[in-house]
C-alpha cells in the first residue's frame, strides 16, 4: 500500500472563507484513520483535497515521498468510496466493478479475474448479473467498495460511506470495513460524523472542529485523554458531563454541590486556587453510593445498564450510565459517587492534567 502525508494543508475558497486550517497529519502504510466531526468541521473537504477533488490552498501532499500537491485526481492512485454508492443504475454489478479497468483498456482476461476476487471477498458473487436496483443499500455500499478494490489503488477514500444505511445495515457494514482492511493490509482515509464509527474503526482518530483538528490519536486516547472540552464532549456516548464549579479548601464547590479530591488531584489543581474549573465525568464513570444526589427527571432502561437523568445540586444537568435494570422514578433521590474525574480550564477550554501525560 502506500504512506500519506499531508503538510500544513489549508483551503480557503474564493469568498476567502477558510475552510481548513494547518492540516497536518502523517497516515503509515496500512493504516486506517478516521477523520470525525460535526457537519461543516471541514473533514470532507480535507479528504476532497486528498483525492484531488478540491484544489489544496496552502501546504503540500504526499505520497510515498512524492508531492502530488498539484497531480489531477486520475493520477493520485487513490479511490474512493462516496455516501450514495455512485452506481451506474443500466449497468449490471460485474459491469459496475470492472467499469474503472474497462475504461483503461485492460486485458479483459485480467478484468475478470480482478472482479471475480473482490466479489468474492464482499460476499458479491451471486449478485454479479444483478442491477443496482435489485440489491439492498449494504449490498450496494459493498458494490463501490468492491469497484475500489479492483483498481487496487494506494490509499482507499471512504466519505461517509455509511451514511444512508439503517443501523443493523451500519454495524454489518463497519464489521465488512474492517475485514477488508484486515485482508488487503489497506491505507484508508475514513470520514465520519458518528463517532461510533470512529471508535469502533480507527488505528487512529483525527477530531476536528470549526476547520481546525482538535486532537489524533487512538481512540482509547480521545476517550480516556481528552486534550480539550470539545473532544471530551464529542467523543463519548452520552456525553461526557461538565460542570462549573470552583476550586477552594480541597474541594471542586458547584451549584449546590462539593465534590471531595484526591491528595493527587488537589496537587494537579494547586494553581486553580480560587479559580473556576470545569468538571468533567463521564456518564459510566458515575457510580450509586455515596453523598451527591441526583433527582431523577427520566429512567433509560437499557438491559445490561440504565440510563438516569436527572439534576444534581441546584439545577446541574447530569446523565449517569448505571450497572444494571433500575426502577427510579420521577424526583427519587440517588446517592451517587464519581469514579473518575477530568478538569478542564475553561478559559482555555484546555485540559488540566500532569504535563507526563
Amino acid at each position: 500500500m502506500a504512506e500519506l502525508q499531508l503538510q500544513h494543508l489549508d483551503k480557503i475558497y474564493d469568498n476567502n472563507v477558510q475552510a481548513v486550517y494547518d492540516f497536518n497529519l502523517d497516515v503509515k502504510d496500512g493504516e486506517l484513520i478516521v477523520l470525525v466531526g460535526p457537519s461543516g468541521c471541514g473533514k470532507s473537504t480535507t479528504l476532497r483535497m486528498v483525492a484531488g477533488l478540491e484544489d489544496i490552498s496552502r501546504g503540500h501532499l504526499l505520497l510515498d515521498g512524492k508531492d502530488i500537491t498539484q497531480a489531477p485526481a486520475k493520477d493520485r492512485d487513490m479511490a474512493m468510496v462516496f455516501q450514495n454508492y455512485a452506481l451506474y443504475g443500466h449497468m449490471t454489478i460485474y459491469e459496475n466493478m470492472a467499469f474503472s479497468l474497462t475504461l483503461r483498456k485492460e486485458d479483459p482476461n485480467v478484468i475478470h479475474k480482478k472482479v471475480l476476487a473482490a466479489a468474492e471477498i464482499l460476499d458479491l458473487t451471486a449478485q454479479l448479473n444483478k442491477k443496482p436496483s435489485q440489491l439492498s443499500g449494504g449490498q450496494r455500499q459493498r458494490v463501490a467498495m468492491g469497484r475500489a478494490i479492483v483498481r487496487n489503488p494506494k490509499v482507499f477514500l471512504f466519505d461517509e460511506p455509511l451514511s444512508n444505511l439503517d443501523a443493523k445495515l451500519r454495524s454489518a457494514t463497519r464489521r465488512e470495513i474492517l475485514l477488508l482492511h484486515k485482508r488487503l493490509n489497506a491505507t484508508i482515509l475514513y470520514v465520519t460524523h458518528d463517532q461510533t464509527e470512529a471508535l469502533t474503526l480507527a488505528d487512529r482518530i483525527v477530531c476536528m472542529s470549526m476547520g481546525h483538528v482538535q486532537q489524533i490519536g487512538t481512540p482509547l486516547e480521545l476517550y480516556d485523554r481528552p486534550n480539550n472540552i470539545f473532544v471530551a464532549t464529542f467523543i463519548g456516548l452520552p456525553p461526557m458531563n461538565m460542570f462549573d464549579t470552583v476550586f477552594e479548601e480541597g474541594v471542586l464547590k458547584g451549584k449546590g454541590f462539593q465534590v471531595p479530591l484526591s491528595d493527587e488531584q488537589k496537587a494537579l489543581l494547586a494553581p486553580y486556587q480560587h479559580k473556576k474549573i470545569t468538571l468533567g465525568v463521564r456518564p459510566e464513570d458515575i457510580a450509586e453510593g455515596g453523598e451527591l444526589r441526583i433527582k431523577v427527571s427520566t429512567n433509560e432502561n437499557l438491559g445490561m445498564n440504565t440510563l438516569v437523568h436527572g439534576a444534581m445540586g441546584d439545577g446541574n444537568h447530569i446523565t449517569a450510565k448505571l450497572r444494571g435494570w433500575s426502577e427510579y422514578k420521577l424526583n427519587d433521590l440517588v446517592p451517587i459517587h464519581f469514579t473518575r474525574m477530568h478538569f478542564f480550564d475553561p478559559e482555555t477550554t484546555n485540559a488540566i492534567r500532569k504535563e507526563a501525560e
